[in-house]
């Protein structure tokens, strides 16, 4: 038997995975919280195999919930359960401790077998969060400066805006932005606007 604590803000999610989850022989929920600072005395108390853990949550992040969680409880196995994946949120999940990552767009099946690899202490990634998460380490880093000038890039502002806002040279600036283009491996700035975002770049 796999016991579970869930940790979800939202009650609806909670009670549709308690009744989808304990259809199966193997798999019992013997805890809920909604939000992330109950995490840890939550566990203390139940010693669940696994925490299904919401990313985001009233008061301490799914992130820092699963940090403070493994800092006190080393063995705890934690799957983030989340309606986002942007590659920022994934890394920082797996460097709190996290074991696996899911979005709650996967399908049941997909659900049951990261919750029964993660029980196991192995790590469970879609396929496709994988290969992102391996291009993103083969690609130059975006450096500070750039990351500002992104941001206001985003804003929808002109590159002479931009000199303006930073106190750098117009020419400057382009040469930033053809940079960042060739970096995030897009044509222009509205494309270079959504691949930052998706990646946590910047924050909308």
């Amino acid at each position: 038997m796999i016991t579970l604590l869930l940790i979800d803000d939202h009650f609806v999610v909670r009670s549709g995975l308690v009744a989808s989850l304990e259809l199966e022989d193997d798999l019992k929920v013997i805890g809920e919280a909604d939000r992330g600072e109950d995490t840890a005395k939550l566990f203390a108390q139940k010693k669940p195999d696994v925490v299904l853990m919401d990313l985001q949550l009233p008061g301490i992040s799914g992130i820092e919930a699963t940090a403070a969680l493994i800092r006190e409880h080393p063995t705890a196995r934690v799957l983030i359960f989340s309606t986002f994946a942007r590659d920022d949120e994934v890394q920082a999940a797996l460097k709190a401790g996290a074991l696996g990552y899911l979005q709650k767009s996967a399908s049941r099946d997909d659900l049951l077998t990261a919750i029964r690899t993660v029980a196991k202490g192995e790590r469970s990634l879609p396929a496709d969060i994988v290969q992102r998460l391996k291009d993103r380490l083969a690609e130059p880093d975006i450096t500070p400066r750039e990351r500002e000038i992104l941001a206001l890039v985003a804003q929808g502002n002109a590159n002479k805006e931009i000199a303006a806002t930073l106190g750098i040279g117009e020419d400057t600036v382009k040469q930033h932005v053809s940079r960042i283009l060739m970096k995030l491996k897009v044509n222009d700035r509205a494309q270079a606007t959504a691949e930052a975002i998706r990646r946590g770049l910047v924050k909308v």
